[in-house]
């Protein structure tokens, strides 16, 4: 089958990619030129494990192309996924629909024959029926069909999730449309992955509610975890006993700084604007959305308390990313917490595996090369992702580079008992502080 994938953003390429090492032919198409040359010239330009290998193994064997032929692409495809960005609106929230639309109108100039167009980017209710009437507009002799296909990938582990998903859903009432998809995804269909066809309104929702409840489920550990601090009980007991329960699950229960990246604060905003907009109100959702924007002001505070005064201080920081294995930094913890402590006085010096490259375009602090040069003569240590190389940190240099032995892990990937025996002021999220045994 031959697919046009339109936008070469995290989901654009994540998808195109593993589509094509489904044996389709696959264009990524965008109309970034120097994006387009660097991925001809084999450089990723986001990081994702696993990415580079997909995309390499399946452009050798032709499957896989990246082109700004908009045209081309669109005119010989069977399906044509539209993977732009669908922003936050600034002033109200609502999701921008913008590049949504132009890609539909430019997709209605070049269809050639029937067409399955399929809307990947996450967006509102309502959009692929937009879509439909903007593609009939400018194209009223067109043969073709509007689904709406939402994606579920989590960033770090996209590759498997495309591979393994736990459902693939499909919003379209074209029978016609219905069997392209089952061929776009016929390797999961042979797989016997559950692929659930359902309304195009139904579609979209489905992907708001499940990344509001996913947050909803973090939000809520967080406040107990703020009660746990207050009665010294464990957070993480509390949520490996409930998320025993099998109406719960353990999955996104782990107390931090709040949720971050894509998704998550713009796809909990956008359900909240629409529900205000069809008169539908979704009071968690607001308070979701309300409790992690405060939650970040609280662990920048959590930071200050532990230290005592931050003026002057000079602080190190584990990982900027909003969760390891990436590098982005979209509504990262990071971005509010760090300059709260510049603006507080403090001297802030940072360290992630992958993140530095974005991190230098919203933070104005110092870049190290490694955690160790990060922590020498530092004041204390904040760790902000739970990146795999912070939990094996060699905890007597660890002491021995910084000023005092304060570690504030907003993470929970150290066990206080630990820490207090190596001699560490130690605090965490929902647990207990410690002092260093005499």
């Amino acid at each position: 089958m031959r697919i046009a994938m339109i936008g070469t953003g995290y989901v654009g390429l994540v998808s195109g990619a593993c589509l094509s090492e489904f044996g389709h032919d696959v264009v990524c198409v965008d109309k970034d030129g120097t994006k387009i040359a660097a991925l001809n010239a084999g450089q990723v330009p986001i990081f994702e494990p696993g990415l580079e290998d997909v995309i390499g193994t399946n452009v050798r064997a032709k499957r896989l192309s990246f082109t700004e032929d908009f045209a081309g692409a669109v005119s010989r495809a069977d399906a044509v996924f539209i993977a732009v960005g669908t922003p936050s609106r600034r002033g109200d929230g609502h999701a921008d629909l913008t590049y949504v639309f132009a890609a539909a109108e430019e997709i209605a100039r070049q269809l050639d024959g029937y067409t399955a167009i399929v809307t990947k980017s996450t967006v509102p209710v309502g959009t692929s029926r937009k879509v439909e009437e903007i593609v009939r507009r400018v194209r009223p002799d067109a043969g073709f069909d509007v689904a709406s296909n939402p994606e579920f990938l989590r960033e770090g582990s996209a590759i498997e999730d495309f591979r393994r998903p736990d459902r693939i859903v499909v919003g379209t009432e074209s029978e016609r449309a219905k069997a392209v998809m089952k061929e776009v995804y016929r390797p999961l269909y042979l797989n016997e992955t559950p692929i659930l066809f359902t309304g195009r309104e139904t579609a979209e929702l489905i992907k708001y509610a499940a990344n509001a409840f996913l947050a909803t489920k973090i939000t809520f550990i967080n406040e107990i975890a703020d009660i746990c601090e207050k009665v010294d009980a464990d957070v993480q007991d509390v949520a490996r006993a409930i998320g025993l329960d099998g109406r719960i699950g353990g999955k996104f229960l782990h107390a931090g700084p709040g949720f971050g990246g894509s998704c998550f604060p713009k796809d909990t905003l956008a359900l909240l604007k629409t529900s205000q907009l069809v008169g539908a109100p979704t009071r968690i959702v607001e308070a979701v959305v309300e409790v992690n924007e405060a939650r970040k002001a609280a662990m920048a505070k959590k930071i200050a308390e532990a230290i005592g005064e931050v003026r002057g201080k000079t602080i190190a920081i584990l990982g900027l990313t909003f969760k390891p294995n990436t590098d982005d930094m979209r509504d990262a913890p990071s971005l509010a917490i760090v300059p709260a402590l510049r603006k507080n006085g403090a001297t802030v010096r940072a360290y992630d595996p992958e993140g530095m490259g974005e991190a230098r375009k919203h933070l104005d602090i110092e870049f190290c090369r490694d955690a160790y040069q990060a922590l020498a003569g530092a004041d204390a240590v904040v760790i902000l992702t739970e990146w795999n190389e912070f939990r094996a940190l060699d905890l007597k240099r660890v002491k021995a580079l910084l000023k005092s032995p304060v570690m504030i892990d907003l993470r929970n990937i150290y066990r206080p008992a630990q820490m207090a025996a190596a001699g560490f002021h130690y605090f965490s999220v929902g647990r207990p502080s410690v002092s260093p045994k005499s």
